[in-house]
């Protein structure tokens, strides 16, 4: 089988050391020094089951990988016009295309039954060119809890005890390739799961990162310096019910236990990844992490005051940066 990672950094580079593992034809695309790194010595990950080297090829052209049987999509929010406009020859015609993203997905409406069925997401998708890039039937939905970073180039340092990789239909059915891809992961040697539930599963992981995000951009601190101050932990609990209430409105259900969100974060010394993005200058996932749930709240009508401070905040935290426009 064939696979492409789309976008080799902390995510992506872990997930295509453990499909190479899972014996897996791996490929990457990645840029700079990272891609000379992988092309010159394969992909080094350090995980607490151990050091993984992964021999991959990789390219910053699409082009030069050909077709696959299925495409990962692991950049972040700000890059995917970028995919859209390249991804094109990495596509036969049966290729699926994993988006595992933080964030509200662009796909996020599609074949979701009721009034908002089909709505575009147009701040994530600009002028849906994803859509029309890839075509109907393509997309899988894509959640991951893995705490890593780039180390150094061709280096990637996982701090996440026990990663997650989580894959559905935009449908709901539990369909083979979702369960193929999902067993390829845990042949790997990580938790591959496949779900019915993709949406409830992307507002579990994003009501935290909304809370945990806001704060961490504010105070420039990790979670673990942020929950010492009790007016912020009582901040997070307030975001983290009204994005509840926005998931809920829309027909997802994640779970309603925030005290326990709090306190599996309150000993993490790990920066949010859209803090390292704000410290090392790179453009900031606003859209999809911050704007989009802001958008579905007004969408299904849901107020949410603090959420609307504390991400009116955060944009002009990165404009001040000149990573937001």
């Amino acid at each position: 089988m064939k696979i492409c990672i789309y976008g080799a950094g902390a995510i992506g580079g872990h997930l295509a050391a453990r499909m190479y593992k899972a014996g897996v034809e791996v490929s990457v695309i990645a840029r700079g020094a990272h891609l000379a790194a992988i092309q010159a010595n394969g992909l080094t990950v350090h995980a607490v089951d151990g050091e993984h080297h992964a021999p991959v090829r990789a390219s910053a052209d699409p082009a030069e990988l050909g077709q696959q049987d299925a495409v990962f999509v692991t950049v972040k929010a700000p890059a995917l016009p970028a995919v859209a406009a390249s991804i094109k020859p990495l596509l036969g015609p049966d290729t699926s295309v994993a988006f595992v993203m933080n964030g509200i997905p662009w796909w996020y409406f599609d074949h979701l039954p009721g009034p908002h069925e089909g709505t575009p997401l147009p701040r994530i998708d600009p002028d849906n060119a994803l859509r029309r890039a890839l075509g109907p039937g393509r997309t899988i939905g894509g959640v991951v809890y893995s705490a890593s970073a780039v180390t150094e180039p061709g280096v990637v340092e996982v701090e996440q005890p026990k990663s997650r990789f989580i894959l559905g239909e935009p449908d709901g059915t539990l369909s083979e390739r979702v369960q193929t891809l999902a067993g390829l992961i845990t042949k790997g040697g990580v938790s591959g799961e496949a779900t019915p539930a993709i949406r409830t599963e992307i507002w579990n992981k994003l009501i935290s990162n909304l809370a945990g995000g806001t704060l961490a951009v504010l105070s420039g601190s990790a979670p673990k310096g942020v929950y010492v101050e009790p007016a912020a932990e009582q901040a997070s609990l307030r975001m983290m019910q009204e994005a509840t209430a926005i998931a809920q409105a829309l027909g997802a259900d994640p779970t309603t236990d925030h005290a326990r969100r709090v306190n599996g974060q309150r000993s993490m010394d790990h920066k949010p990844s859209i803090l390292q993005d704000l410290e090392l200058g790179r453009p900031m996932e606003i859209d999809g992490m911050f704007d989009a749930p802001l958008a579905l709240a007004h969408l299904a009508g849901v107020e949410v005051p603090t959420l609307e401070l504390l991400v009116a905040l955060c944009k002009l935290r990165a404009r001040t940066a000149g990573l937001y426009n």
